[in-house]
């Protein structure tokens, strides 16, 4: 039996299957009853207890190569190497006599930075999942593959001794980067699988290429090949403002930026389903056919038609799909350097500009900051915005110092001349509850005109609570939604709700960042 060098890691599997094609994993999944074809073809499957990512499940090994690296705290938690190889050898102890589903891809559209991954699953499911999310070898390349750069070890149906191993669940996410493993176990949920090759990227490329790595999506123009990013919290458009008919889509979640210009980490993309209506995200409701896989969406049981309404396991339902399955993708999954960086936040208190203009130290702030604001839970008659800050917009994922990530976006945009505006996607005319939420026509022609150029050359006026500068005229936008003071019509309402939000700017800045440099201390909103 070839093992393809499993033996190595001391794995004793039944049978060894590498990079199969989606048809052959979808017949082996509905075989092993991991889950079941729906009306569209895709493969639906269930993740039971855990339906989206346990961070206090999540654990770096703290060695000696690393120590110095990494950002320590209640994000980036220590564990040792001795529990990571213990937990380790239970699961190779665990798959003994199983079928195991091998991916050997890459990570990584530019040639020059790309990472290979070898993937060892105990299910077909979460095989055809990574080989959609990465990038796949050809045969030739997969031929030649050698060695990997990294390898994972994903083995849901092990469930740890929380006690016997000093960690919190039955589940556990590890990454080792000194020793190049990563070990994902009791969790089936295959977000897991592709957010550790996210971290590992964000570790590599920083330290190893001084890459900047980006927890954003990116699109192209096709005529001039200009190339744009958006950053944004979940419900904020990051997906829905990136795909623009008009653009060519180079990635929806993790690229990297390099002196030769941006490229995306995978293959393909993890688009999340609850609600979805084809009007609305057309690209994505036809990408749900076969080959495609959903996490915890609802079917009718007869005849299989999804019901994207349906919560009931949870609203984190997901679909992974290559990113060929997209009509207006960018193949392969890279461009130039960027002409514009849009920040996406849904601001429910209704008091940020639709569109403004940041300055380069003003852009390190929201960078670091990565603020948004969701809407409260409203069964109690609870209508407070509760604000949301993630370190660079995917704080999870970022191991290293934010100060790190940061320096490295001020230097490209002294480098490059990138320009870099905050748009805000939530609320005008009061807070949730009392105003209404930015049309999208709106934010899209606001978009646009950040995009082509229009904003060159209109006049701007500085906002001093904020720091930012916004503009007075905008095409196809009326002038009077663009400072978002006169949409209010108690003008004392909106000053209170202004200072009471960059009181939580600053506040959240002093706590996170206390030895960030002053000048982008001072580039960013004043409570007073």
């Amino acid at each position: 039996m070839e093992t393809y060098g499993l033996d190595q890691l001391g794995l004793k599997p039944a049978a060894v299957y590498r990079n199969l094609s989606p048809a052959i994993l979808t017949e082996k999944a509905l075989e092993r009853e991991e889950g079941i074809l729906t009306d569209t073809g895709a493969l639906a499957v269930k993740t039971g207890a855990y339906t989206g990512r346990s961070p206090k499940d999540k654990f770096i090994v703290d060695s000696e190569g690393v120590h110095d690296l990494i950002d320590w705290g209640k994000v980036n938690v220590p564990t040792t190497r001795e529990t990571f190889r213990a937990i380790k050898a239970e699961m190779i102890q665990y798959l003994e006599g199983k079928d195991i589903f091998l991916f050997d891809g890459f990570a990584g559209a530019d040639p020059k930075y790309t990472r290979k991954f070898r993937v060892i699953c105990e299910l077909a499911s979460q095989a055809l999942f990574i080989n959609n999310l990465l990038i796949r070898p050809t045969k030739e390349e997969l031929a030649s593959y050698g060695a990997a750069d990294f390898t994972m070890l994903v083995a849901p149906g092990f469930k740890c001794d929380p006690k016997k191993f000093g960690i919190h669940s039955e589940a556990a996410i590890m990454i080792d980067y000194e020793a190049h493993e990563v070990i994902i176990a009791g969790s089936q949920y295959s977000g897991e699988i592709k957010k550790s090759v996210f971290s590992v990227m964000n570790f590599v490329l920083p330290v190893e290429d001084n890459i900047l790595p980006m927890h954003c999506s990116a699109n192209m123009d096709p005529e001039t090949k200009d190339t744009a990013v958006f950053f944004g919290l979940s419900g904020t458009g990051k997906t829905t403002l990136s795909a623009d008919p008009n653009r060519k889509l180079i990635g929806d979640d993790e690229h990297g930026w390099s002196d030769d210009g941006i490229f995306n980490f995978e293959g393909g993309c993890y688009a999340k389903c609850i609600d979805l209506k084809e009007e609305n995200e057309p690209e994505i409701f036809h990408a749900i056919r076969f080959g495609s896989v959903t996490e915890n969406v609802i079917y009718d049981p007869e005849t299989r038609k999804p019901d994207y309404t349906d919560k009931s396991l949870t609203e984190n339902t997901r679909v992974g799909y290559p990113i060929e399955y997209i009509s207006n993708a960018q193949i392969p999954g890279y461009g130039g350097i960027p002409k514009v960086v849009i920040f996406l936040t849904a601001d429910s208190f209704g008091v940020l500009p639709p569109i403004s203009r940041l300055t380069r130290n003003a852009a390190m702030y929201h960078f670091v900051t990565g603020f948004t604001a969701k809407v409260a839970g409203t069964e109690r008659g609870i209508t407070e915005p509760v604000p949301t800050f993630s370190t660079l917009f995917g704080q999870p994922f970022m191991p290293l110092n934010a100060a790190k990530y940061a320096q490295m976006l001020g230097d490209r945009l002294d480098k490059y001349g990138t320009q870099v505006y905050l748009v805000n996607t939530g609320w005008s005319g009061g807070p949730y509850g009392v105003g209404s939420r930015m049309k999208l026509k709106y934010t899209r022609a606001m978009v646009s005109a950040a995009l082509n150029g229009a904003l060159k050359d209109v006049e701007f006026v500085h906002d001093d609570r904020f720091n930012v500068e916004i503009p007075t005229s905008c095409p196809d936008v009326p002038s009077d939604i663009l400072s978002p003071r006169n949409t209010w019509a108690d003008k004392d309402a909106y000053d209170a709700q202004a200072k009471k939000l960059a009181g939580m700017f600053v506040k959240n800045f002093a706590e996170k960042y206390p030895d960030m440099p002053e000048e982008i201390v001072d580039a960013g909103p004043k409570a007073e």
